[in-house]
């Protein structure tokens, strides 16, 4: 079988991925919706965090570490 390789430009810098179509299939098998990864991300879900990300950065108070609610559980 052949080995994955990773393929450089002129500047010796990676800029892609060979892979081999047997291991490919074994991933598409473990992740099968891998070649969905690159769909746009549904409006609902940018709205989402864009809310979370506007609680960061306008009431930091609000955020709790996480530890602190595994104390309440």
């Amino acid at each position: 079988m052949l080995a994955k390789q990773i393929l450089k430009d002129h500047h010796n810098l990676p800029m892609g991925v060979f892979i081999p179509m047997e291991t490919w299939n074994a991933i598409v098998v473990q992740y099968p919706d891998i070649e969905t990864l690159n769909d746009d991300i549904p409006q609902w879900e940018k709205d989402c965090i864009d809310n979370r990300l506007n609680i960061v950065q306008n009431q930091p108070e609000r955020l709790q570490p996480i530890e602190k609610l595994f104390e309440i559980l």
